[in-house]
């Protein structure tokens, strides 16, 4: 199993990807060897963030093998399509190596820590549908989780992304390896404060995190 997750950039063309979380989701489900996927939006800046991000979009899928992946972004009429739409696309191929909780009532992402290299980028998806009546308290503390992981040392990259704006959110971040996530879940009082927070205040009615060893990836401008 891998699984596999897109960022697509758009200079132009923003309406015909908007219009793609609603139509490509027939032509999805029909994808060979394709377990599971969520079409997502991103939101501004760094993603962490009430207002969309039209220029943005994502695919997140679980595959059956790494040929399956590389057919679909490389080869497939999906793929045909964002080369002629999109300015840009960064793909990153993800093996699970750590995951809990949910996703649409099922965990998508089978772990295997054996065949970790420790030296390896690390990629993190947080992600959960917030309870309504704690849709204020959550987006109010929003700042001081942005904040918690800009500062972090060792992540490179991080972008806000969601099925829903405001109740269904995630976020995926790229890491210089293991140790330096480690570092930010055990050693950060802020990282431990928030969590700590959300449990408390039960602001989620399903989450999911899971832990991935990057094992490739590749950035196209068209």
């Amino acid at each position: 199993m891998i699984a596999t997750i897109s960022f697509f950039k758009y200079n132009k063309n923003k309406f015909w990807a908007f219009t793609q979380m609603h139509y490509a989701f027939k032509k999805m489900t029909k994808t060979p060897n394709l377990k599971f996927f969520k079409l997502l939006g991103t939101g501004s800046g760094n993603g962490f963030s009430l207002f969309p991000d039209f220029s943005t979009y994502s695919i997140l899928c679980v595959w059956e093998n790494k040929s399956s992946a590389l057919n679909f972004v490389n080869e497939s009429q999906h793929a045909i399509s964002i080369s002629k739409m999109a300015y840009s696309r960064e793909d990153f191929y993800l093996h699970p190596i750590k995951s809990h909780g949910k996703w649409d009532g099922i965990n998508p992402f089978k772990a295997d820590l054996g065949r970790l290299n420790k030296e390896s980028k690390i990629g993190i998806i947080t992600r959960a549908t917030i309870n309504v009546n704690r849709m204020f308290e959550f987006w109010k503390s929003v700042p001081n989780a942005s904040n918690a992981i800009k500062n972090a040392k060792g992540v490179e990259w991080f972008k806000g992304i969601g099925e829903w704006p405001f109740i269904q959110q995630a976020t995926f971040s790229v890491w210089d390896n293991l140790e330096s996530v480690k570092n930010f879940a055990y050693n950060s009082g802020s990282h431990a404060e928030i969590i700590k927070k959300t449990r408390k205040r039960k602001w989620y009615k399903e989450d999911l995190f899971a832990r991935f060893e990057i094992i490739d990836s590749s950035y196209k401008i068209f």
